[in-house]
């Protein structure tokens, strides 16, 4: 989990917290509309909508709090308190109470049906008598929340008679060197593509992770660059091969990198020295907030499979790559180059410069 500078509430994985919940309040304040909303908190905009739809505690004129009432606005307060008192509150789960669900599901499991074939089955042919995969799950793993015998859990696919769920997005080591320079707080220029030399980074590895390219992407022209990384992807040679590529480049602009944070110890350890700009990070499972570099990782896979060795290709070979994808005509550039794109832009920087001189 990351922690907010000011010392606020961390932001937690699965539910919403009192920090998320008042930047909901301030933003929704600040008319900001729910898709905004979730894309600065990492969130889906769907959750945002059921946020600021709960019922929560009624305010002097009888309405409820949350926007969806129609009443004074959304109350971060109140909606963590209601949060919270729904999430004590001891539900009896629907396989203890439906006997014939609870007998129904037990004899499809030990027919080794999966908790989705089941859930399934019963929506299309036995509609008063549904359940969740994930219901069932808990019903196997938790004993309490439905009571399925434990031993059938060894029936499913996996075997399994513990669960181990996928790490989620607070369970991931916090890897930055500054937790706080988070996408949304790079300068405005960058989001609207206009203004040259605001890059996002990542990296691309080969068969199990042991080698890897690092990968660039200029987002105004989409133009390439590969980073070679010849011993390892380690901070300590990542960090002075990006330097080195951003020091190449002709464009008096700040720099900006937007890296995934599940590659965010290299990144981050690229100094603000050597990036003018600084790195800022796209939240973790969030690919949509650098999807310029997220497109060009999977173009790059065509020339560099991921159950390869990326060792092979040597400087050049990248290099080869790189301008092959520069040189690629694309629609949104009315069919120019990314090369071309990047250079005129380059061309129209110097002049201004030039001309400031």
């Amino acid at each position: 989990m990351r922690h907010d500078r000011s010392g606020s509430e961390p932001v937690q994985g699965r539910y919403l917290s009192l920090f998320e919940r008042e930047r909901i309040q301030t933003l929704t304040a600040q008319d900001v509309g729910v898709r905004e909303i979730a894309r600065r908190l990492g969130r889906s905009p769907s959750t945002i909508s059921r946020e600021l739809n709960r019922p929560t505690l009624p305010d002097t004129r009888g309405r409820s709090r949350g926007d969806g009432g129609g009443g004074g606005g959304y109350d971060a307060g109140a909606a963590h308190q209601h949060a919270t008192e729904l999430a004590r509150r001891q539900r009896r789960s629907k396989l203890a109470a439906d006997v014939w669900l609870h007998d129904f599901v037990q004899a499809k499991l030990e027919l080794e049906w999966s908790p989705e074939q089941i859930s399934g089955y019963l929506s299309v042919h036995h509609t008063d008598h549904t359940v969740s995969p994930e219901t069932i799950y808990l019903g196997l793993y938790l004993p309490h929340r439905g009571a399925l015998r434990r031993d059938l859990a060894k029936k499913l696919r996996t075997g399994r008679t513990l669960r181990q769920p996928h790490r989620r997005k607070d369970a991931r080591t916090t890897r930055y060197i500054d937790p706080g320079r988070l996408i949304d707080e790079r300068p405005e220029e960058v989001e609207d593509r206009v203004v040259a030399g605001h890059w996002e980074g990542d990296l691309i590895t080969g068969a199990y992770n042991v080698t890897a390219i690092g990968t660039l992407v200029e987002r105004t022209s989409g133009l390439v660059q590969l980073v070679h990384l010849p011993v390892d992807h380690t901070a300590k040679n990542v960090c002075p091969a990006v330097a080195a590529t951003m020091a190449s480049q002709p464009s008096p602009r700040t720099v900006v990198i937007v890296a995934c944070s599940a590659i965010s110890a290299p990144w981050s350890q690229v100094s603000e020295r050597r990036i003018e700009g600084g790195v800022f990070f796209a939240l973790p499972g969030s690919p949509w907030q650098r999807g310029s570099n997220e497109n060009t990782n999977g173009l790059l896979r065509q020339y560099f499979p991921k159950s390869s060795n990326l060792d092979i290709h040597s400087a050049v070979d990248l290099h080869a790559v790189a301008e092959r994808l520069n040189g690629r005509p694309r629609k949104r550039h009315g069919w120019k180059t990314p090369a071309e794109i990047y250079a005129s832009h380059v061309q129209d920087s110097e002049l201004t410069v030039a001309t400031t001189d």
